[in-house]
């Protein structure tokens, strides 16, 4: 799980720096307006919403922006299905793409040409379900906290693990658990800077520094795409690798 820290962290930076962040809101609009529509606008009833506007908040949306894409829930604007898409990039790299979309054919279109732009290429759903695990992943400030007496206080919440990655720890829980973790910290008066469903991948393909560029370059394409959410692999973030992003 160290490999998928170490991106985390990459990409908590790369957040800073992203200079659209129309783009940002517009993403955690639609996650709003979907979690809305399926499990209701009420956000004390609806884990998956009340994560949601936590996660815009983290980000400093604007409440009106947070409303609006609530009241969306019920309009045309909540006829976006979610799609996934399991390919592999060069060496052999798992990448697992999460989309929200108005036209699939667009978004499967789009979605094809990077792959395979990358020396990749698109399977079929289900092929890489073996690699991945789903976990709910929790980042909150590191604080003062003892990680023994913290895991003691989050097991009965089903923390699998915690993870240090910097000012902030990273609590891992299964997903069924996400529910009973959101409420726990909420017991505990923790607000956390992200929580999200994540896919963890149960092991690392190590490659060299050129071919990871290739594959963070596919990343970067698939992200840029107004349709993607979430991108995720197994690439191992070797200490090597790191040094080269930082030249």
């Amino acid at each position: 799980m160290s490999g998928h820290s170490k991106w985390s962290t990459i990409k908590r930076k790369k957040g800073a720096l992203d200079a659209k962040r129309s783009k940002i809101f517009s993403r955690l609009a639609k996650e709003i307006t979907i979690a809305a529509r399926d499990g209701g606008s009420d956000i004390e009833m609806n884990p998956r919403l009340r994560s949601a506007v936590q996660n815009a908040k983290a980000q400093n949306m604007p409440k009106d922006n947070i409303e609006r894409a609530v009241s969306k829930a019920n309009s045309d604007d909540a006829a976006l299905q979610e799609n996934t898409f399991e390919g592999y990039g060069t060496s052999g790299v798992a990448v697992f793409v999460e989309c929200l979309s108005d036209n699939n054919n667009r978004t499967v279109s789009n979605v094809r040409a990077i792959y395979t732009k990358y020396n990749g290429s698109l399977g079929k759903n289900g092929s890489l379900s073996f690699l991945f695990d789903r976990k709910g992943v929790f980042t909150i400030p590191r604080g003062d906290w003892d990680l023994e007496e913290l895991e003691l206080e989050l097991i009965d919440a089903g923390v699998e693990e915690i993870e240090e990655a910097g000012d902030v720890l990273m609590i891992y829980c299964p997903l069924e658990s996400f529910g009973d973790m959101q409420a726990k910290l909420e017991a505990m008066d923790i607000e956390p800077e992200n929580s999200v469903l994540q896919r963890i991948p149960n092991n690392t393909q190590k490659v060299d520094v050129d071919t990871a560029k290739t594959i963070l370059k596919m990343i970067d394409a698939f992200e840029d795409d107004d349709d993607v959410q979430n991108v995720f692999h197994n690439m191992e973030m070797t200490d090597e690798i790191m040094e080269a992003l930082e030249e």
